[in-house]
């Protein structure tokens, strides 16, 4: 049976591979992202969120069988905040009853390595809190500040994955047989990326940066859009509300203690 996909983030990365390896299955995607898809919209507007409803409810007919919401910015800007997290709930939450006519509704999200990462608290909260207007204003701060490292991308992506862990048991997911996951990569294979492995220095540093005992630091897309591939599938009945980090082990030497 052929299945729907909506992917945000499909114009690059690993939401373009993803995109690609349904479409060689056979299965119908619906790409959204600023450009060069079949949605383009921006994501950090109210109206860019309210479009991309509108536009993907008349291409599907009002149905579809998973999302896969992969859209974000890893800048030390307010953008970040609106697209990593405010963006992502739309697309999920504003789309979640297209999956009613599903017999397999399924739904991810990409999280990141990065949560292991320092956050800041008082963004956290105001993006736990739904509190656009305060995550803004807290990011501009944050954005304002050039002598230290800024927290912008793994505050939205802490709270997107408390958000996961919150949202996937409820009535409104597993209650309607929708499995919520999300998963938390690590350094994945990009040109920026490559031109930093083109140096011994570089190499050093992603080592030093990534710990990653299982085939290095940097893992190519194919690798996370497999396993999105996996938990939108018929095949995936019970996993859900987890984070599932695909890092080369990473997690693990950083957290050995936790389980």
């Amino acid at each position: 049976m052929t299945r729907t996909y909506v992917v945000t983030g499909a114009a690059s990365g690993i939401g373009k591979t993803l995109a690609e390896r349904l479409i060689q299955e056979g299965s119908t995607v619906i790409g959204v992202d600023l450009h060069n898809t079949d949605v383009n919209v921006d994501l950090t507007t109210d109206e860019g969120r309210t479009a991309l409803v509108e536009q993907v409810t008349e291409i599907s007919g009002g149905k579809i069988d998973g999302i896969a919401a992969l859209a974000g910015l890893a800048a030390p800007i307010p953008a970040t905040v609106g697209v990593n997290y405010f963006g992502m709930i739309a697309t999920l939450e504003g789309l979640r009853p297209l999956l009613a006519g599903s017999s397999a509704p399924r739904a991810a999200l990409a999280a990141s390595e990065a949560i292991l990462d320092p956050s800041d608290e008082e963004l956290v909260k105001a993006l736990a809190d739904g509190d656009e207007d305060a995550a803004l204003a807290r990011a501009a701060v944050l954005a304002s500040d050039t002598a230290g490292s800024n927290p912008i991308y793994s505050s939205t992506k802490i709270a997107i994955a408390l958000w996961t862990k919150k949202n996937a048991p409820t009535d409104a997911w597993a209650g309607a047989s929708i499995p919520l996951n999300a998963i938390a990569p690590g350094l994945i294979a990009t040109p920026m990326i490559n031109d930093i492995l083109a140096t011994e220095e570089g190499r050093a540093a992603l080592v030093a940066s990534a710990p990653s005992p299982l085939n290095g630091p940097v893992a190519p897309a194919t690798a996370p859009a497999a396993l999105l591939h996996w938990l939108i599938s018929e095949e995936n009945t019970h996993v859900t509300g987890q984070i599932i980090f695909i890092d080369g082990g990473g997690e693990a030497i950083r957290r050995p203690d936790m389980v």
